[in-house]
Parts: structure tokens; sequence; C-alpha cells
């Protein structure tokens, strides 16, 4: 049950902490998604609540979801527009140079038969930027801060490795597994509404960041 994961509620809006491990789009192979949990999430509506935007299965964070039509097409175009604020965190297996900067790498899509499908650095794929700053560093890694522009698939990944040179820790497509997941949480997010306060939440510090030496900030 989703419900003590609720970091944000009102009527047409919530904003819950998705755990790392739960797609948020049933699998294709089977099992659990968040569409096994949307039940437990209306909180006194008839109608379930609907994921606006994604993350990845092993990122864990701020999800927003739209609680009827109307607000679900407004939340759609203030992503689309670029209105919508959101923070990341994540542990890189190395130590970024130079502090601090703005990624500039678009991105495509690329697909073997033995590895399957990737995203990767392309000149003729869609714009995507990041701006990003090193907020710690232990043993070799470092924790790092994201806020992305646009909304690419797999963008904050490809472009830990393919723009700093260090891959997400436990990232199983652009790194290497780690026992304790892959190391990328969406920390905050926010968006604004006319007329209306702010959506805004901010998710926990993940126990899996404190086992690797990296405490909340």
């Amino acid at each position: 049950m989703l419900g003590e994961h609720v970091l944000f509620l009102d009527g047409e809006a919530l904003v819950i902490d998705k755990p790392a491990g739960l797609a948020v789009d049933p699998p294709r192979a089977g099992g659990i998604s968040l569409e096994n949990h949307l039940a437990s999430l209306t909180f006194g509506f008839r109608r379930w609540p609907v994921a606006v935007h994604r993350l990845d299965r092993d990122t864990s964070g701020c999800l927003l979801l739209s609680r009827n039509p109307k607000a679900h097409a407004r939340f759609q175009q203030a992503f689309e527009r670029g209105e919508v604020s959101k923070r990341y965190v994540a542990i890189l297996d190395g130590v970024p140079e130079g502090g601090s900067g703005t990624i500039d790498l678009p991105l495509g899509k690329v697909s073997t038969a033995e590895a399957g499908w990737r995203m990767t650095r392309d000149p003729r794929g869609k714009a995507a930027r990041t701006d990003w700053r090193v907020l710690a560093t232990h043993d070799g890694r470092a924790l790092v801060e994201f806020r992305p522009a646009t909304g690419r698939t797999h963008q904050i990944r490809v472009h830990a490795l393919e723009g700093l040179g260090a891959p997400v820790t436990g990232d199983p497509v652009y790194g290497a597994k780690h026992d304790g997941g892959m190391m990328l949480h969406a920390i905050a997010l926010s968006l604004p509404r006319a007329g209306k306060a702010d959506i805004a939440a901010e998710a926990p510090w993940p126990a899996r960041f404190a086992a690797l030496g990296f405490a909340a900030g």
C-alpha cells in the first residue's frame, strides 16, 4: 500500500514517494506496478488517480498523479512548457570534474538484439539539458544534484555516463548493478498553478544513500 508514501494531496493533485523497484506502467512480462496500488490512492474519490509523468522503475521519489481529467491536461501542458521544476539526487561511480555545470547532450534510442534498447548521445536526437552540481564525495563516489530542463527517457542516467563520465551507482543499463539498487532519487517537484497554491513536494532521504555514506545535506 502506498498511502503512507503521500507527500502532497489536494482536490486535483497527488504526489507520492514512489519506491525504487516499482514500475509506473505495467511491465510487459507481468508483475506489480503502480496500477496495482491506485485503488488505495483515491482518498474519497471514485476515480483512480493517473500518473502525469514517468519515473524509471529503479528510480525512487516524487511522482505526480492527477485526480481528474481537466487537472491531468493542465499538468501535462505544464510539463510540455517546461514549467515543472524537478530536482534529483544521485550517487555516481566516480567524481565529475569541475564541480558543477550544464550538460547539453541530445539523446536518441539505439537497439540491438543482444542488449535490447538504450539511450545515447545522438546529434539528430531530441534536445536534452541538465544542470548539475556535486554535493559531496565519499570513497571515490560523488553525490550529485541534477536539475533537468527537459524530460527525455533516461536523461539523467545517460547524462551522468556520457556527459560526466561517471554512471549512476547501481544503474543496470548504463553502469554496474549494485546490491542496494540504483542510486537515483527524485527528491523534489514543484508546479505552479494559476489561482491556487503551487504543487510542491519533497521526498524523504533514501536509506540506500545513507548506507553508502551519503546522509541528507
